[in-house]
């Protein structure tokens, strides 16, 4: 009986040690978290133009302006900012066969003055342990780090320039959830390619970020590709050609925007999908107006 009495301590004191390097490991990524979220919102500015009016779309690619007139509504507010939640699963094999995780997350977004977002999510890596993650780009500066627990760093990648365009070119895929910022009057510039993509281009001070947008025939944005973004391979940087596909396009606070998608790269040896996702929860906020979620 005295020895179980030990062994029920003995586990008692090692839960109890655990729920403090859990506790002590959330306090520091929340910390962290509000840090970015503040040099975020430092950048944000109000826009050029409040309202989307149709007039700017003269002497765009066709398939754009289908993709305007498809998504938005003339008189439609500008989006300054977006709260998303996200669930899906993330691929956490750096080579070889896929070992998929269950993640949630919640996005940030600063989508006019300087462009950026703060990506938090908590990747089930075992039962009880979860690998926190940041995927961001404020202030004109990537930045990605990935720690067990919010303690431990397993993952971290120096904000070099090639970083930050990498952040920009994501920044400017996920547009689609705020399609206002691919506007022309939001610093987008369009060029032709054919009657179903456009090449688009978005800078922010000394980084630029160039994708292929293609379109599917009910004028919504189909699949977004970059002929090259940064990809770690053992702790070098490879550029890659990438993709994203957005699907199950809804109507949101007066936008048609995708609530669902999948994010790959294409490597030599095959399309590899390492992201999954959907949109649980969308709030815009808009130019001249209060929050909105979005329904």
């Amino acid at each position: 009986m005295v020895s179980m009495r030990w062994v029920l301590l003995a586990v008692a004191t090692v839960l109890v040690a655990w729920g403090s390097v859990v506790l002590l490991g959330g306090w520091q990524w929340d910390r962290a978290t509000a840090e970015l979220m503040q040099t975020l919102e430092s950048a944000r500015r109000a826009p050029v133009v409040e309202r989307y009016d149709p007039a700017e779309l003269n002497g765009l690619p066709a398939p754009v302006q289908r993709f305007f007139r498809t998504v938005l509504k003339p008189g439609q507010p500008i989006v300054t900012a977006v709260t998303l939640e996200q669930e899906g699963d993330f691929d956490m094999a750096s080579d070889g066969q896929p070992n998929w995780k269950r993640f949630t997350a919640a996005q940030r977004v600063v989508a006019t003055g300087r462009p950026g977002f703060v990506w938090d999510a908590r990747i089930d890596f075992v039962p009880g342990l979860a690998i926190r993650v940041h995927d961001a780009y404020v202030a004109g500066a990537g930045r990605l780090r990935a720690a067990v627990a919010g303690l431990v760093t397993v993952a971290e990648v120096a904000a070099t320039p090639a970083l930050a365009e990498g952040e920009l070119m994501r920044f400017f895929a996920e547009a689609a959830w705020w399609p206002t910022a691919l506007l022309p009057s939001q610093g987008v510039r369009w060029q032709s390619v054919d009657e179903h993509s456009a090449r688009a281009t978005l800078g922010d001070g000394a980084t630029s970020a160039t994708l292929t947008f293609t379109f599917a025939a009910d004028g919504t944005i189909e699949r977004v590709n970059a002929e090259a973004r940064g990809r770690t391979v053992d702790g070098r940087d490879v550029p890659t050609p990438w993709e994203g596909r957005w699907h199950d396009v809804q109507e949101r606070s007066g936008m048609r925007v995708p609530t669902s998608g999948e994010v790959a790269w294409l490597t030599a040896d095959g399309r590899r999908v390492y992201w999954r996702g959907t949109v649980t929860a969308v709030r815009y906020e808009f130019a001249g107006a209060e929050p909105v979620a979005a329904r």
